[in-house]
């Protein structure tokens, strides 16, 4: 195996394990853009879900359109303890996109020489 498909092959096994290990570490906690835009509102739980009271940004924010997709919250499909398998799919979609432009790029200049 040469040097520089060795570091390709390690860079990609290193960012998989970093994305299915560190990903059950990460926080459900809210960010600090949801908790400044929660400033000035409290979350009370009703039958219908959690409602907004007060006054605050939030309280105009509308669900998105992707809201229901299978990775959506970071998790496959909602359940808890899915976040590493979450992180691994999406390591491996930014990898297969970026991996597609460079090589079309990597064409296009080499049919210009």
């Amino acid at each position: 195996m040469t040097g520089n498909r060795r570091f390709w092959v390690a860079f990609v096994a290193v960012t998989l394990l970093i994305a299915g290990v560190v990903s059950y570490f990460a926080s459900s906690s809210p960010d600090g853009l949801d908790s400044a835009t929660l400033r000035g509102c409290e979350v009370v739980e009703t039958a219908d879900g959690e409602e907004l009271t007060g006054e605050c940004i939030a309280q105009h924010a509308e669900e998105h359109d992707l809201a229901e997709s299978p990775l959506a919250d970071y998790t496959l499909g909602g359940r808890d303890g899915t976040g590493g398998i979450a992180g691994i799919i999406g390591v491996l979609a930014t990898l297969s996109v970026a991996a597609g432009v460079f090589w079309v790029l990597a064409r296009r200049s080499g049919s210009r020489t």
